[in-house]
C-alpha cells in the first residue's frame, strides 16, 4: 500500500509543479494565454483560465498534504524494527541458562606453618 500512495504522490507533486508554471505571474513569465483577447485560442477568457487553474492548484495541493501525512503515518508503523540492532536481537533466539549451583563450603582450617628451629 505504501507504494501505492508514493506513486501517487509523485504523480501529484508532478502535475502541481506544472499547473503551478503555468499560471501567470506579475511579469508574464510561462503564463497561458500570452496577451488579451481570450487566450488558449478563444476557448476560456483570460480570467476563467486563472479561476481555473487556481482552483486545480488548491486541489492538486491538498491532495499533496493528504499524501504526505499518508506516507508518514504509513512510515511510522509499529509493526517495524527501529533499527537494526532491534532486528539483529529479534532473529536470534534467547539463550536457555542452567541455573547455577552453589560451590561447596570452603576449607576454614589455615595450614600451620613450620617453625625454624
Amino acid at each position: 500500500m505504501e507504494t501505492v500512495v508514493l506513486v501517487i504522490h509523485i504523480l501529484v507533486a508532478a502535475a502541481l509543479v506544472g499547473v503551478v508554471l503555468l499560471q501567470r505571474s506579475e511579469g508574464g513569465g510561462l503564463g497561458i494565454g500570452g496577451g488579451g483577447g481570450g487566450g488558449m485560442g478563444g476557448f476560456m477568457t483570460s480570467r476563467g483560465a486563472a479561476d481555473a487553474l487556481t482552483r486545480t492548484t488548491a486541489y492538486l495541493a491538498a491532495a499533496f498534504f493528504a499524501t504526505s501525512i499518508t506516507l508518514s503515518v504509513l512510515g511510522r508503523a509499529p509493526d517495524q524494527p527501529t533499527s537494526i540492532l532491534d532486528e539483529a536481537n529479534d532473529s536470534v533466539p534467547p539463550v536457555q541458562s542452567q541455573p547455577i549451583e552453589p560451590l561447596p563450603p570452603a576449607e576454614t582450617e589455615i595450614p600451620s606453618v613450620p617453625t625454624p628451629q
